[in-house]
């Protein structure tokens, strides 16, 4: 297997990797200690936007992983960082949550209804018909559109729920406008989050539990992908896709080992000390 090279960064997936239902999954705050301690740079990747980073840092703690806001990088954050590339000092009209909006409101967008620059979807716990009716009427008037990430549905426990993908849907329905995507899989949010840690595509590993986002995503961005199968992916399906992660396992407690193991020659000796 070609996984056996060093690694020097770690990006993964959270949802179905280090947390189901708001509970850790076994293994996941072993993981991320591992990495703390054996300083590894590394960033927890998720689509979705409702959250800010402290906010998810929080949610995460509570249930036993430590992890700092600095090491969460969202499709909020990608987005926004995407927009004030694009049209530095912009407007937009959002649909979404907290995490969306403070993250154009920190990259200096303008959020307006009148004649915005962009429409942005991202997710939200109640999407508003007045408000995906406004969006509408905004990009027949020329508005271009953006959503945060691709996801058709998201969980709970009474099952699945509409998220981004499944409204921008029914926006393109109405329009005839599809929207750019700038969360996974789109490869964008791999090279932002590899920017973001400075980390080199052929020394960093995706970890993700779905075949159709992140280890396609973290393919195209020319990384090792590692799935996971405590997630929406079940082993059997895996053969059903045209590609193949570099590695299989059960859970991310099966990773935990690794991070010490393909440790770069020069910071295994320093791990030995």
């Amino acid at each position: 297997m070609e996984d056996a090279a060093p690694v020097a960064c770690w990006l993964t997936d959270m949802d179905g990797v280090l947390v189901h239902e708001q509970r850790a999954i076994p293994g996941a705050s072993e993981f991320i200690a591992a990495l703390r301690h054996l300083e590894r740079r590394f960033l927890v990747l998720t689509n979705n936007s409702i959250f800010t980073p402290r906010d998810l840092r929080a949610r995460l703690l509570a249930g036993g992983i430590d992890l700092p806001e600095d090491n969460i990088w969202t499709s909020a954050l990608a987005t926004a960082q995407f927009l004030a590339e694009q049209s530095p000092g912009g407007s937009a009209y959002v649909i979404g949550e907290a995490g969306l909006t403070t993250a154009l409101h920190n990259a200096g967008f303008v959020q307006t209804e009148q004649d915005p620059d962009y429409v942005v979807l991202g997710e939200t716990r109640t999407y508003s018909f007045e408000a995906i009716t406004k969006a509408i009427r905004l990009i027949e008037r020329g508005a271009r559109f953006i959503a945060t990430n691709p996801d058709a549905t998201g969980p709970s426990r009474e099952g699945s729920l509409p998220a981004t993908g499944s409204v921008a849907a029914l926006i393109t329905r109405a329009t005839g406008v599809e929207p750019y995507y700038v969360g996974k899989p789109n490869p964008l949010m791999m090279r932002s989050a590899l920017n973001r840690i400075e980390a080199h595509s052929e020394s960093t590993v995706m970890i993700g539990d779905r075949m159709d986002t992140d280890v396609i995503a973290g393919i195209e961005a020319g990384l090792r992908t590692v799935l996971v199968l405590t997630g929406s992916t079940r082993s059997e399906q895996v053969d059903r896709f045209p590609y193949r992660p570099t590695r299989v396992v059960d859970s991310i407690a099966d990773v935990v080992d690794l991070v010490e193991r393909l440790l770069p020659p020069e910071d295994a000796e320093l791990s030995a000390d």
